[in-house]
């Protein structure tokens, strides 16, 4: 019997608490969750929101990938805090860099996916975590990048540029109704990287509240094409998270859990 995937369902797949090491001598706290009974057939390294504004490998978008894309679509995902953030998996050494020092917890992510031989890497960042991807992303072993929600913050034209120079595919959704930048906005700044694909999500925020389904259809399309839409239904073993464990933060306010 199926039973819908909901905002806490946990579907089956192998998680291991990992611990990430960096070339400026920092530990961080992350997981991997790979698919429980075949080999991944790509990889998602995520990078999460501001950790000053809650932002954490928890956040609910990252989180329910990890939930999700191991068992719906062969995907391992790995999952860390960058430096000085914390979650219910523990705090991550060293303190909030403003995206300078946080390029060793990029490196350390890719350098560990690397060392587990994981297949077809690519990045997923949001929000901040999509100024690391654009200022730190173009690693050898990485395919190519999905930015969601992208504020063009703490990135430079220079970034683009070297993105544009490169040729690695570059997506970035983004919530017609965001607080930072909007789909217009962000087409014109996107045009210094022709390869890169930007898609307005009508009716979204830059949250992502309610619109998780849509944003992982999105990913796995570019990830591993043909794979989606996801499935919306689960008929095998399923576990429930503790919504008050695993509460994001930058949620909270609105007293719901998101889909």
């Amino acid at each position: 019997m199926s039973v819908p995937i909901r905002g806490s369902s946990v579907l089956p797949a192998r998680r291991s608490p990992l611990t990430l090491h960096t070339a400026d001598g920092l530990e961080l706290v992350g997981e991997l969750a790979l698919p429980i009974d075949r080999d991944p057939v790509a990889t998602l390294i995520c990078l999460h929101p501001l950790p000053t504004h809650g932002g954490m490998m928890d956040s609910h978008v990252i989180r329910k990938a990890s939930y999700r894309l191991p068992a719906l679509a062969g995907i391992a995902v790995l999952r860390f805090n960058t430096r000085g953030s914390g979650s219910a998996h523990g705090t991550s050494e060293g303190s909030f860099d403003e995206a300078v020092g946080e390029r060793f917890d990029v490196a350390a992510a890719v350098e560990r996916a690397e060392f587990d031989e994981l297949p077809d890497v690519w990045l997923l960042g949001w929000s901040f975590g999509t100024d690391l991807v654009i200022k730190y992303g173009l690693e050898r072993s990485v395919t190519g990048a999905v930015l969601l929600s992208p504020p063009l913050r703490f990135s430079t034209d220079d970034d683009l540029d070297a993105w544009a120079a490169d040729g690695r595919p570059l997506v970035a959704l983004v919530p017609e109704l965001d607080d930072y930048l909007r789909p217009e906005e962000a087409k014109r700044r996107f045009t210094r990287v022709p390869q890169a694909e930007v898609v307005g999500v009508e009716g979204a925020k830059h949250l992502w509240v309610g619109d998780t389904e849509r944003v992982l259809d999105e990913v796995v399309d570019r990830v591993v094409p043909g794979t989606g839409p996801l499935a919306r239904t689960w008929s095998g073993p399923m576990e429930t998270a503790s919504s008050a464990m695993y509460a994001d933060r930058t949620t909270a306010a609105s007293g719901a859990e998101p889909s």
